[in-house]
Order: structure tokens, then sequence, then C-alpha cells
């Protein structure tokens, strides 16, 4: 289906109007710019201006036609009997072929309306050598040169605002990408956080709750009632201190952050506590630490170490067959710092507590933020293969969480 025609802009069309009513006054009352080769022009003079009139109307919509138009009108006029406002239309259609022409028109329309000065100016002073011949040449680059240029200068204005615009929306969108960056990364901090703060606690409840039920032996759920207690009271602290910093100015926040971060030297406190909520389930926890004695890593690099032996200690409650849980931390000077964490399992048992694999992805997201490697699976199969991911093998014996962090990161965790 062919496209519709499109219509001139309504100001095109009152221009065009005003500067045939101002002709039509002029030719009435017979004044002409140029001197009339004949005392009885009649009509003809109107014949350009009414061309005039089409081209304005296509000022907008058909450069570089308009233009073409408007100077075979110019040079009728001058030679028939110039009318002023044919003149004044063919200025505002020099000016809005620069304006609304195509992006290499508005140079040609510049250098052509120069080239056209600079000649009639030479015609003029040949035809007739005095002073008041320079006239021409003035008149000339008026009509020409002057609306070419004005409407070079606007044009230039607008595609630098344009320019502007994208680039202030531009802007915008990256800053609204970064912002739901921000937001999305914030929300997997305090979802890590909120993790290993209160699973930990909450996994040893399930334990022990589960034991006072089945055991009939009012000592051993005596005892495990008091682990209950304790784990809910560490857990409401803990809890508690991560609502106020969360609640705290972004002042308050970083200091409330630094003094919260825990550091490897609570390892010792941490095993304690496994001890006591594993008790019965016929776990030992062994920590072989190999670091430098005194050696302070980048408080980043410590938090993720620890939280990273947390919650394997976490999953050694859930899920590890009775055996030894051995911890082993190793740091070399220039060297990354190296975690892992192995605890007997395995297949076919059902898990002390329920879990829904959140840990692991919590680690790999911590060591991944620091640039770090991660690896969780089981170190003996069928084929003797090594860490993995992915279910353990039906002869697997011993699995295995191993983490090195950088030691320079200075970032956050």
């Amino acid at each position: 289906m062919p496209s519709a025609v499109p219509l001139p802009p309504r100001d095109d069309g009152l221009i065009a109007a005003g500067g045939l009513l101002g002709g039509l006054v002029l030719w009435y009352f017979e004044i002409y710019t140029t001197v009339p080769r004949s005392a009885d022009l009649g009509t003809l003079p109107l014949a350009p201006l009414a061309v005039m009139c089409v081209a304005v109307l296509l000022r907008r919509i058909g450069q570089p036609w308009a233009l073409l138009i408007g100077v075979g009108a110019l040079v009728a006029d001058q030679v028939i009997g110039s009318l002023l406002a044919t003149v004044l239309m063919f200025t505002d259609v020099v000016y809005a072929s620069v304006l609304y022409g195509r992006p290499g028109m508005a140079r040609h329309v510049l250098s052509l309306s120069t080239v056209a000065t600079v000649g009639v100016t030479v015609w003029a002073l040949a035809a007739h050598p005095e002073p008041e011949s320079l006239l021409v040449g003035v008149v000339c680059a008026l009509v020409t040169i002057a609306p070419a240029w004005s409407g070079l200068t606007i044009r230039e204005h607008r595609e630098a605002a344009r320019e502007e615009r994208l680039r202030a929306e531009q802007t915008a969108l990256l800053s609204e990408m970064d912002r739901r960056e921000a937001v999305a990364a914030e929300r997997g901090r305090m979802a890590r956080e909120l993790h290993d703060l209160v699973a930990n606690h909450l996994s040893a409840i399930a334990i022990h709750s589960t034991a006072a039920l089945s055991l009939g032996d009012q000592k051993a759920a005596q005892e495990a009632l008091r682990v209950i207690r304790e784990n809910s009271v560490q857990g409401l602290a803990e809890m508690r201190g991560l609502i106020g910093l969360l609640r705290a100015g972004e002042g308050e926040a970083g200091e409330a952050d630094l003094l919260a971060a825990p550091r490897l030297d609570s390892l010792d406190a941490l095993l304690d506590q496994t001890r006591a909520n594993g008790a019965g389930s016929g776990l030992e926890f062994v920590l072989e630490d190999t670091r430098t004695p005194g050696l302070r890593l980048p408080a980043p690099v410590e938090m993720a170490a620890y939280r990273i032996v947390q919650e394997s200690l976490t999953n050694t409650l859930k899920h590890a067959s009775p055996g030894t849980v051995t911890v082993r931390l190793a740091h070399e000077d220039g060297g990354p710092l190296t975690v892992e964490v192995r605890s007997p399992c395995e297949t076919g048992g059902r898990p002390r507590a329920p879990g829904a694999g959140a840990g692991l992805v919590g680690m790999e997201e911590r060591v991944a933020l620091l640039g770090g490697a991660f690896q969780a699976g089981p170190v003996t199969g069928p084929a003797g293969r090594g860490p993995r991911t992915g279910p353990v093998p039906a002869r697997a014996q011993t699995w295995q969480v191993r983490a090195e962090l950088p030691a320079d990161v200075k970032g956050p965790s």
C-alpha cells in the first residue's frame, strides 16, 4: 500500500499565505525593488510570487526541490520585476534548506551561497565600476549567506542538544543499571550473612530437638534442651546485631561491619560450639592451622574463610557420618590462603536436618567475589577421581570443601 503524501506543516502554510498577501499588496501599488523593463507588467510578477509560495510550502518536506524551485522563482522575479515579498520568502527557503535538509546539504548551500555572492559582486563591479555596485553584493549576501549561516548555526545547536540528551539518557540508564546491580549485590550479601548466622544455630536446634523427642532418657533430653537454648540465645543475639547493622547510618554501618566481621582467631571457639552441637553424633573435630602465628590477613579474606568453615561445619552436623572432621588452614608468604574441610560421608543416609543447598551457593559466591577458586565434592570414588561438584558416588567416603582465597584482597567479601 503506497504511503500517503505528507502535508506541509501549519506554520509553513501561514508563512506562504502571509508572503502571498504581502506580494499582492506590493503588486497592486506597483512597488518593485528593481526597475521593471516594461511600464505595464500586468500580472506577470505574480507568477514568481506564486511559485515561491509553493517553495515555502515545501521548505520542510520537499528539500532540495524546494530550494531549486525557489532559485528559479527568484531569477524570474529579478528579470521580470522584483517584489520584496518574493525575495523575503526566498531567504526563508534558503534558511529551511540548511536547517531541515540532509546533513551534507547544509555545507553545500553555504558554500554555493558564498560563491554566488562573490560572482554577483564581481559582475556588478564589472558592469558598473562604481562603489555603489558593492551594495549589490551586500544585498546578495543578506539574501543567501545570512540565512544559510543562521540555519547552519541553529542546526549545529540542535544536534549538540540532541547528543547531550542521548548522553544524559545513557548516563541515567547506566546509573539505573549500577543501582540495580548494587541492590542485587547487597541483597546477595544479606542473604549470605543471614544464612551463615542463623543456619548453624537452627541446624543444631533441629538436630537436638529431634533427639529430645526421640530419646526416653531424661538426662539426655535435658542436655539436648540445654543445647537448644544456647543456640537460640546465640542466634537471637547475632540476629539482633545484624538488624542493628542494617539500621545504622552509612558511617556507623561501615564501622559496625568492621567490628562484627569474624576473624580466623575465633575458629577454636567455633569448633568448640560445633562439638557441643554435635555431641552424640559420633563426630570429632580437628583443626590443623599451619599459618604463621600472629599473621593477620585482610578482613574480607578472613571473614570469607571463617564463613566457609562455619557453613562446612554446619553441613557436617546435617550430613556427615560418624568419624573425624578435619579443618585445615594453610598460607605461605605471597600465596593464597587455603581453607579445606574434610568430613566422612556415605550415601543412602537421611540428613539429620533438612537443607536446600544454599550453603554451597553462598560459599562459592564468597570465593568468586574475592577472585579465588572453590571446589566441593567427594574426593574418593569408584574411579578415584578428585574433587568435583555433583552427587556423591556410591562408594565415596570423604566429602571435601576446598577454597583458595587471594591474601591481598582489599574489597568486601
